[in-house]
């Protein structure tokens, strides 16, 4: 062969080891091989990217062959050794063919996808954010015009040499064009500017009036704060989406947005949940007028069903006879009272994070803390407490169970308090000092025994009264 040749065919095999070695040495010297992997999510594709996809899983079958590891490197050796042999043989014909296969097999590695990042990116910037970041997209056809260097060097390595200027076929001009465009694209894409990630301050996300980003409206601006976690209360926001360009997410809020009114403002239908955006669907209701009309018609149901059932329980409460004390005591009061976490709990002030254990698996105290179990983790349960200036006569009959526990009130104004914010009136009539606290309670088997116990079923009595012993006692 020619030494021209020989120079095409070594440049080749060169270009397609530099980024492998490049890598080897970097993983040497820093420990780092290079290898990232990067995830994003998008709805719907054109159709650029959709042939792409359906390629794609022959070509990486054709891959993972020996041959075309290392860019193909194996392939232009072996291609360089058939044509060398052809030559010395008296076939060259043979050679050149088997040549510019491997070299066309090397093309269609990379010429494709870059054909169809080019028409995606014809039809507009959407079609285009559907091949991913623009880092990553930059990235990969950047990588792809690269490798495309040796195979075409291996095409004209094993060109005859030819006399005189000879004009190119059509689908050579219409080749070349092609990648000028292509090359275009890629200067332009990275050339842009990064998208505006907007900061909590020029949002306004506080309300004070401060903002500086005036070419959003307020809704657009609210979904932004939430999806970033710079709306009140909250304290994260929507992971990968808080990061995300502005442009980006009102984006793909505005798709969700339209997904979710085709069913009714429903984020919790399926297509909804199952779309690759979902995450943003919590902030949703912010910008999407047919999600807040869903979300706030959900909310008064809900409202309604909990009033419902409060009221529910409170009539069978009520139905309950009233205790007949046996002396009169200072007040009486009775409450239907709920709880998410076994017990209705009692603080005076500067004493919340107290956690009493329970006597009898009933009543706790320590200082300036009671607890009094009240239903199997949640419920109801009809309280009546009543406060007295002495100790009142001790009663048993009827009751399943009655413990009787010291409690020390530090500043006098111990009061119960239930999951719902309702208190009691204050208990400790004497003021600060040494009391008792005696427990009844009915009902807590009826609670065991079946996963939704009747309404009503768990009651209590609770009196508390100056007393200065401290052992607890059981009489039930």
């Amino acid at each position: 062969m020619p030494r021209r040749s020989w120079i095409l065919w070594s440049t080749a095999l060169l270009l397609t080891l530099i980024p492998d070695v490049f890598f080897w040495i970097r993983s040497l010297l820093v420990g780092d091989d290079g290898g990232r992997s990067y995830a994003w999510m998008w709805v719907g594709s054109c159709l650029g990217n959709q042939i792409n996809d359906l390629i794609g899983y022959p070509e990486r079958l054709i891959r993972v062959l020996p041959l075309f590891w290392f860019g193909g490197a194996p392939m232009i050796v072996v291609a360089c050794a058939c044509c060398y042999l052809s030559v010395r043989t008296g076939r060259a014909r043979l050679g050149r063919i088997i040549a510019r296969s491997g070299a066309v097999t090397l093309l269609f590695f990379r010429l494709p996808e870059l054909l169809l990042f080019t028409l995606d990116g014809a039809l507009g910037p959407r079609c285009l954010e559907a091949w991913g970041p623009s880092a990553i997209l930059s990235w990969n056809a950047g990588m792809d015009l690269y490798f495309l260097a040796p195979p075409i060097l291996v095409l004209l390595a094993v060109r005859p040499a030819r006399r005189g200027y000879v004009r190119r076929g059509r689908f050579a001009r219409t080749a070349v064009a092609a990648l000028t465009l292509m090359t275009t694209l890629l200067v332009v894409d990275r050339a842009a500017p990064p998208g505006k990630v907007s900061s909590e301050g020029e949002l306004d996300c506080a309300g004070f009036g401060g903002g500086t980003v005036h070419d959003l409206t307020k809704a657009e601006k609210d979904f932004l704060c939430q999806v970033r976690g710079y709306a009140p209360f909250m304290n994260n926001g929507i992971e990968i989406w808080d990061k995300a360009p502005d442009r980006v997410v009102l984006t793909q809020g505005r798709d969700l947005c339209r997904l979710a009114e085709q069913h009714g403002g429903e984020i919790n239908a399926p297509a909804v949940r199952e779309a690759p955006h979902a995450a943003l669907a919590g902030a949703l209701g912010s910008l999407c007028p047919a999600v807040a009309r869903a979300q706030e018609l959900a909310g008064r149901r809900q409202q309604e069903e909990e009033d419902a059932y409060v009221a529910k329980e409170e009539k069978a409460c009520a139905a309950h006879p009233a205790h007949r004390p046996k002396i009169k005591p200072v007040r009486q009061h009775r409450a239907t009272t709920w709880t998410e976490f076994w017990t209705i709990n009692g603080w005076e002030d500067g004493y919340e994070d107290a956690s009493p254990d329970l006597v009898k698996e009933l009543i706790g105290s320590e200082r300036g803390a009671l607890a009094i179990w009240a239903a199997d983790e949640v419920g109801y349960a009809c309280v009546t407490t009543e406060s007295y200036t002495r100790r009142p006569p001790l009663e048993t009959k009827g009751w399943k169970e009655v413990v009787e526990v010291a409690y020390e009130s530090p500043t006098g104004s111990l009061t119960l308090g239930d999951g719902l914010g309702n208190t009691s009136p204050k208990l400790t009539t004497s003021g600060p000092g040494s009391y008792r606290v005696r427990v009844h309670l009915r009902g807590r088997e009826r609670v065991y025994q079946v996963p939704y116990p009747p309404d009503g079923a768990v009651e209590l009595l609770i009196m508390v009264f100056p007393g200065k012993r401290k052992e607890p006692a059981v009489y039930r």
